[in-house]
């Protein structure tokens, strides 16, 4: 028995010197030895000879795959604004077959709406390997069976241990770090020194992953006393961002590993973080990212305006709170490549282990970041106006779905108003048009 543990603690060893040297390391100086890029390159090899085989191997006419990813859906909607589609309805007489183009709306949103699909996993084109894929699957051949399950062993026996060691040494350098930096006097020396432990721990945490992320337009990135805002896909869009610069968190206190985290993080760096009974004070929240904004010595504000996790296909709806505050906003677009693997936290569907699970064993977490140019409120423009230019200038760059409805329907029933406005909207355009006019019109002639 004593052997048998003296073998395993060699094994050990052996395992977390070779993770030291070969990933830890390299990912603390900034350097790579090519691992990630060779582990892609088979990677990408792979997934291709899978897509080829399964086109080969459909011999019945299958459902016309989806032209986009965006498109995940199973209606196929007419793009014609409304107006052009009830253009007939401008007669002298009213005819029923008036009232279908609102039943096939209405049965359209019963069926498959534009806003709750947002909240559940993108479709695949073309099937990944991963136990979750399209709609359009069935079975291929033994030789992809194979390799599928070839890929579950390598995924959960291989890439799940290495990727949990290094989630657990990324996660513990960043808690014994920021607490010894945190113990320093305020100067530029600590501030360089919590700079140094948060990207060195951001970037074991993205190899952590397997993470291969692009960076854009690097000229437009976040400066000190500015709001940098970008979508929100999932927790993970923290690492992705902190991989390349370091920035001032905010958010609720949390308990357990990530209130330990918290803790030790803002002994350190200026996080901003809030109490449950403080966040529900708007004013006081405001109050203080603007004293934050307000000292351009300190790091820029990371902020997601939806509130909530969207599904890597659309921007929804911006709080307005974060574009009341003033200074620069640098908005940021995120955009994950879901053939490696999903990426969107179904927070409905999955607590954040089971997610977590997810996303260590799916292949890699690949994805796009645009910094686009900083961007400042216009005299005449209000916070929402403000906050709605933004967003539809992070939907064009990532090549998203920009919806105005807002990321709190996912737990939450749509409000009157919404209704009452959507109704007024059907009311005018049919006064426009004169349908409304021209039957009471008739009805008092009668």
């Amino acid at each position: 028995m004593e052997e048998l543990g003296s073998a395993a603690a060699r094994v050990g060893a052996v395992w977390l010197a070779l993770v030291f040297a070969l990933i830890v390391l390299p990912s603390a100086l900034g350097i790579s030895l090519g691992i990630s890029e060779a582990y892609m390159w088979v990677l990408v090899k792979t997934l291709e000879w899978a897509t080829i085989r399964i086109e080969k191997g459909v011999k019945k006419p299958q459902p016309q795959m989806l032209k986009s990813p965006a498109a995940n859906g199973i209606i196929e909607r007419d793009e014609t604004p409304m107006e052009k589609e009830i253009e007939h309805l401008h007669r002298v007489e009213f005819e029923f077959s008036d009232i279908f183009y609102f039943c096939r709306k209405g049965f359209e949103a019963i069926v498959e709406d534009e806003v709750t699909q947002r909240f559940s996993s993108e479709e695949l084109v073309s099937w990944n390997l991963l136990t979750r894929t399209n709609v359009n699957f069935h079975y291929i051949s033994l030789r992809l069976t194979v390799v599928w399950v070839i890929g579950v062993i390598v995924r959960y026996c291989l890439l799940l241990p290495l990727r949990f060691t290094l989630a657990a040494i990324g996660i513990t350098s960043m808690i014994v770090g920021t607490t010894i930096v945190g113990q320093l006097p305020n100067s530029s020396v600590k501030d360089y020194l919590s700079e140094v432990v948060h990207l060195t721990c951001s970037r074991i945490l993205v190899r952590a992953l397997s993470g291969t992320i692009h960076y854009h337009n690097k000229e437009n990135k976040p400066q000190k006393g500015g709001i940098c805002v970008a979508n929100h896909t999932s927790p993970i869009d923290v690492i992705m961002l902190t991989n390349d610069g370091c920035y001032a968190m905010v958010g609720q206190v949390h308990g357990g590993l990530m209130g330990v985290i918290q803790s030790a993080t803002v002994k350190a760096c200026p996080h901003v973080w809030f109490e449950r009974s403080e966040i529900k004070d708007r004013h006081l929240v405001t109050k203080r990212l603007r004293e934050h904004v307000a000292d351009k010595s300190k790091l820029p504000i990371l902020i997601f305006p939806e509130g909530t996790c969207i599904n890597n296909t659309s921007v929804m709806m911006f709080k307005k709170g974060s574009f009341e505050i003033g200074g620069t906003i640098y908005p940021v677009a995120i955009k994950y490549d879901p053939q490696f693997g999903d990426a969107f936290w179904n927070s409905s569907k999955y607590n954040i282990v089971s997610y977590l699970l997810r996303i260590m064993t799916s292949w890699a977490i690949v994805c796009n970041v645009w910094y686009l140019p900083p961007m400042v409120r216009k005299e005449d423009e209000d916070a929402v106006q403000f906050a709605n230019r933004v967003k539809s200038a992070i939907a064009r760059q990532g090549g998203l779905t920009e919806l105005p409805w807002d990321g709190g329907l996912k737990r939450a029933k749509v409000k009157d108003t919404f209704k009452e406005e959507q109704q007024k909207n059907y009311s005018k355009m049919l006064v426009r048009n004169g349908s409304i006019g021209s039957l009471s019109t008739g009805t008092e002639s009668d």
